[in-house]
Order: C-alpha cells, then structure tokens, then sequence
C-alpha cells in the first residue's frame, strides 16, 4: 500500500506528545493488577466457549456441557493441542446456575482465567512495524453486549485493538464474550486510565485520530483515510467528552436520515471500522 499523508488539520487540533517520563506500573495500570490477578470468570455459548478453547494465551479451568453439546466440544478438544480440562457432562440446570440468568449458553460453559493484559504502550511498541494499522478507542461505552459487538466488529474488519476507559467499561465477562462471538480471543481489549494520554501517546506513535460526532459537517465517507488511524467512538447518549473530542484530528459523521436521532455503538463502530477497512482496501 502507498503511504499517503492526509491534510493536516490546525495545530490546536493535532497535539504533541509531552514526552512526558512514563508513569510507575502501579499508577499506570490499576487494571493490569485487577484483570491479570482476578478470579475465574465463566464464558458461555459456543463462539465464546469454543474460541477460547482454541486460544493459546487463555488458561482453561472447568469446562461444564450438557449431553446435547457434549460431542460438539469433544470434536474442538481432539484438534486443540493444548492443556484443557475434560468436560463434565451435567444437568442443563447446572450450566443456569453458573452463568447469568436468561443467558442462552447452548449447553456449555468454560470457566478461565482473565487473559494477560495489553496496553497502550505495547501498541505504541508495535506501531513502527506496520506500515498500515486501524485501532478503535471507546468513550465510556458501559453496556457489555455493546462493547462486544465492537470487538466482533473490529475482528470482521481488522481493527486490531479495542481501548476502553479502565473506570467506565464492563469486564470481560462471559455477557460481553457471547456478544463479541469469539473476538475477544482475537481481539486485545486494551484498558487505559486516561484516553486523553492514551489518545496522546497513539498520535506521537504516526496514528491519526478519526472521532464520529453526528454535528460535523464531513461525511465519513469523505475522509481521506491515513495508513495508521484510531477510530474515536463516544457514548451512545452523551457523545465524545470534550476532553476526547480536542485529541481527534478529524471529526466525521455517518450520514443518516434526518429523522433517526443517531446509531448505537455497535452499529456506528461497525460502519466506521467498514469505512476504513474498505479505503485502505482500495489503496493496497
């Protein structure tokens, strides 16, 4: 792919890193100690329960099925070579009882561990080795089936990473993995305790940062995409913070029809993830 540089928006609007010397890992990462040292969750479903299976980085520790499932499971557990517990075949009533009521768990459920954790700093690392590269931040999105279908959306369209507000996402819970089908086993959901500094630190890395906000008056469809972007995302009913909103370098909109007030989270990511996917297709 040729490398483009897109027009520079002014410089109150494009912020440079304050090099600033990085924070201590214990105020750095409040999220790290939660999510790496937490306890067990259980996943549920068959994406969920069968990607994670398949996944090398995740730890495995009781793996419940019903009758019905149980030959589906035995045939993902013959081709994964990996160390994973032997199903206990039980009631149907056993599998409700561990996972959230209501929940449609299709006779199984997985209990692991959290996997490792992967912040911004490791993306920053990253970014030098890869000539094109689409991550996606999500402003205080708090509801966990949305933040899911995010992540399905972005392993669909190749968004590498999910950074969310350490303080206003949900866990990664089984909720938010039967929504994300699997992708969050491919996905890494990045947890950050400042998006502005995230955002600051992704932008010193060569990433340009697209936000959607319904108010301006360019289409998306209009961006000249940059090789290296990050889709800036913001609540369903508030928006882009202010904060946020000041460390995007474009602002874009998804034409809509005048009578529709705005998009969910998921559906408005799924758009703009498509939108980059497809430009930089084009331009390979």
């Amino acid at each position: 792919m040729s490398k483009r540089k897109p027009p520079r928006p002014a410089a109150s609007h494009r912020k440079k890193s304050d090099n600033r010397p990085s924070r201590s890992p214990e105020n750095e990462h409040p999220g790290q100690r939660r999510h790496d040292g937490g306890g067990a969750v259980w996943l549920f479903g068959r994406h969920a329960v069968e990607s994670a299976l398949r996944n090398p980085a995740r730890t495995c520790r009781r793996l419940l099925v019903t009758g019905s499932a149980q030959q589906m499971v035995e045939t993902v557990l013959q081709t994964v070579r990996l160390p994973r517990p032997a199903p206990e075949t039980v009631d149907k009533s056993r599998i409700d009882a561990v996972v959230p009521e209501g929940a449609v768990h299709q006779g199984m459920a997985l209990q692991v561990a959290p996997l490792p954790a992967v912040h911004v700093e490791d993306l920053v690392k990253q970014a030098d080795e890869k000539p094109t590269s689409t991550l996606a931040v999500v402003d205080q999105g708090t509801d966990p089936r949305n933040v899911g279908a995010v992540l399905r959306s972005a392993a669909a369209f190749g968004v590498e990473a999910v950074i969310v507000q350490d303080r206003h996402a949900p866990e990664a819970t089984g909720a938010l993995a039967k929504a994300a089908s699997g992708a969050l086993e491919t996905v890494p959901l990045v947890r950050a305790t400042n998006l502005a500094r995230a955002l600051d630190q992704l932008k010193g890395a060569g990433y340009w940062t697209v936000g959607l906000a319904g108010e301006t008056e360019t289409s998306i469809g209009d961006l000249d995409w940059p090789e290296k972007a990050v889709i800036v995302l913001g609540a369903e009913d508030s928006g882009l913070r202010r904060l946020t909103r000041e460390y995007c370098d474009f602002l874009v909109r998804i034409p809509i029809r005048r009578d529709m007030e705005s998009l969910n989270l998921s559906n408005a990511a799924a758009i703009a993830f498509y939108a980059a996917f497809a430009a930089k297709t084009t331009n390979s």
